[in-house]
């Protein structure tokens, strides 16, 4: 017999070799329909797999967010079953899951697909998934892996299976498909009941834009027909305030192929919105002890090397500069925080002088596969809203702290109430990727842990997730679709220091090792300007929009009045600019409210007469005649409320 301690802290025995499964159907039957895997000592496996010694188990179910991965990943064999079905001798890459849906990789050889032939490729899937198809296991050997795709063709299983150890190889068979994969799925497919194939997109193998292109077809299932119709709704949704289309409508942002894919151009409307950004954090950050400093562009390859970021990232970064001197070779910068330890190192420092907080809005370079670009969100050039906080070990949890309050006063500011905590710690087993001492990490993966807890945070830790430097609390906000999008970090940084060999002179007159901690609260200013339009749909707060009114003289005769009315705002710190076309007053305000400008102001011959203006609210409507300076304090009382204590 074994011990199955469950998530309760209850502790049950079984015999041997129980499953997941069976543990369900002896608590309820109705659970056990509901099992789609199981997390047995921290690992997802298959609910039908045996469990050989005392473990702690939890039933993963469609409310969890690792169940939904392998309804998905069991979908994406589903899918890549259909189209096998349906167009014989396609050939298949990788299809995994992802955070809304899955993917699959295919090659289809000389047939041509196209959004026309998702019905019946839906079709097909629902036609297996009620088969009640079941998802079959098997270890093999890497002989008759390589046997098995010889024989069927398939040059990009074999190439998987060759870098793959003998050992640790396990096929998949569900219905006459079978596939290449480390699991887990479904116990059989029938908790499958809605099924959409959403869009399709060119993806080099492996990401290599030397290798062959293939087709990657997208799709997501659901247990409920209405849940797939919700998504859907909420898809258009997304559609309509995806960023680059309201970048386009509102004079945000512009890219240039004669500039380069994925170096992003801002334009009038989108620098307003970033400055007052950029305005909003210095103040706060001025007011919390930073200090401003500013570094190159580019750096010489030395710099890289001793970060550990040329072994890092070299192969997402642009080709070196090579100069005039012989083996002199500079990059474009990829991160900040090599420059801000040299800066750090430029004078002696005192642990009086601890901590030394460091910020500067720095723009980084990684050279992204062209086909991963996607607007604002995944940029080759960036700006970072960078910050290094170098203080002596009995101060790394304080300054985390009020690394976090800064994180909440933006979070405040932008209307960001629905947010996860993350806390990224190092892979468990796989170290390679990771530089320092397991002593360093430990002290580092501690302090972060102590703090989330003395916070009072609700977070979730993942392993694997961490820098390669050092481990970091993540802020993954949900915006008005709930999506998930990773901004604010926090990481603590031991390894750093020392590879750059900072030190201070302590109480004791000693040299000592300083803790580096990264802060990042935006995140990347594209990034975050990309989200904030999407979670606002363009409707920007009142403090922050390019344009807080926009002035309609009903006629030439007022275009002078209107100036004065424009001279007035500019002197009240208001941004405002005049519609002076010749167009009707009810066609200006229609083409005001698409630009989603808060406050239209109308001005006539009563207007003119009294010193007032007409006041229209975006998307409320008429709110009547204002003297200018009390629309001046209308204007600043909703800046003030929006932002108060937030600086």
């Amino acid at each position: 017999m074994i011990d199955i301690t469950l998530p309760d802290g209850s502790v049950r025995k079984y015999e041997r070799g129980v499953t997941a499964l069976e543990i369900a159907q002896s608590i309820s039957e109705g659970l056990a329909r509901n099992v789609l895997s199981a997390k047995v000592n921290d690992q997802v496996i298959d609910a039908t797999r045996p469990i050989n010694e005392n473990a702690k188990v939890q039933l993963l179910t469609w409310n969890d967010q690792e169940g939904k991965a392998t309804m998905w990943h069991s979908s994406a064999h589903l899918m890549a079953e259909a189209v096998e079905n349906l167009y014989p001798g396609v050939k298949f890459g990788i299809g995994p899951d992802i955070e809304n849906g899955f993917y699959y990789d295919i090659d289809f050889g000389e047939y041509t697909i196209s959004d026309s032939d998702f019905k019946k490729i839906e079709d097909k899937m629902l036609e297996f998934a009620r088969e009640k198809q079941t998802f079959q296991r098997e270890e093999v050997s890497k002989k008759d892996a390589l046997k098995y795709f010889n024989e069927k063709g398939d040059e990009y299983k074999l190439e998987l299976i060759n870098e793959l150890e003998d050992g640790e190889i396990t096929f998949y068979k569900s219905g006459d498909f079978v596939d290449l994969c480390r699991g887990p799925h479904l116990p059989d497919t029938s908790p499958i009941k809605a099924v959409k194939v959403l869009s399709l997109a060119g993806a080099y193998w492996r990401g290599n834009e030397n290798r062959k292109q293939l087709t990657r077809l997208y799709g997501i299932t659901f247990p409920k027909k209405k849940e797939l119709d919700e998504y859907l709704v909420r898809l258009e949704e997304a559609k309509k305030r995806d960023h680059r289309k309201i970048g386009k409508e509102l004079e945000l942002f512009t890219f240039s192929q004669n500039v380069g894919q994925g170096l992003p151009l801002w334009l009038p409307n989108g620098a307003i919105i970033r400055e007052r950004l950029e305005q909003f954090l210095k103040k706060v950050q001025k007011d919390a002890g930073y200090l401003p400093v500013i570094s190159p562009h580019i750096g010489n390859v030395n710099l890289y090397k001793t970060s550990g970021h040329y072994d890092k990232y070299g192969s997402d970064s642009f080709q070196p500069i090579k100069t005039p001197i012989e083996g002199e070779e500079f990059f474009l910068k990829p991160m900040n925080c090599p420059h801000h330890c040299e800066i750090y190192k430029s004078r002696p420092v005192s642990y009086k002088d601890l901590p030394l907080r460091l910020a500067e809005f720095g723009t980084v370079y990684r050279y992204e596969q062209s086909g991963e670009l996607h607007g604002l969100t995944r940029v080759r050039g960036f700006t970072q809203d960078d910050a290094h906080i170098f203080c002596t070990p009995d101060q790394v949890k304080d300054e985390f702290k009020g690394v976090m309050a800064i994180v909440m006063k933006i979070f405040k500011a932008l209307d960001f109430k629905d947010f996860i905590v993350q806390i990224s710690l190092r892979d468990k087993e796989d170290k390679t990727k990771y530089i320092g001492s397991d002593e360093n990490w430990d002290k580092a993966e501690q302090a972060i842990m102590e703090v989330a807890e003395e916070s009072g945070l609700d977070t979730i830790v993942e392993y694997g997730e961490a820098a390669f430097y050092g481990p970091k609390m993540d802020f993954m906000v949900k915006d008005a679709l709930g999506r998930k999008w990773q901004l604010g970090t926090i990481q603590v940084d031991y390894n750093l220091p020392e590879r750059f060999e900072l030190e201070y002179t302590g109480s004791d007159n000693e040299k000592h090792r300083p803790v580096m901690i990264h802060r990042a609260p935006f995140g990347s200013m594209e990034r975050f300007v990309a989200v904030l339009i999407e979670h606002t749909s363009g409707k920007f707060p009142l403090w922050l929009t390019p344009e807080q009114a926009i002035i309609l003289p009903i006629s030439e005769k007022y275009q002078k009045y209107a100036e004065k009315v424009l001279k007035f705002l500019n002197n009240s710190e208001i941004r405002a600019q005049i519609d002076d076309r010749s167009e009707k007053t009810g066609r200006k305000i229609r083409d005001a409210e698409l630009k989603r400008i808060p406050f239209m102001l109308i001005v006539g011959e009563k207007e003119e007469e009294s010193n007032t203006v007409s006041v229209r609210q975006q998307g409320t409507g008429d709110l009547g005649t204002f003297e200018l300076q009390a629309f001046a304090d209308l204007i600043h009382k909703e800046v003030e409320k929006a932002t108060e204590n937030n600086n």
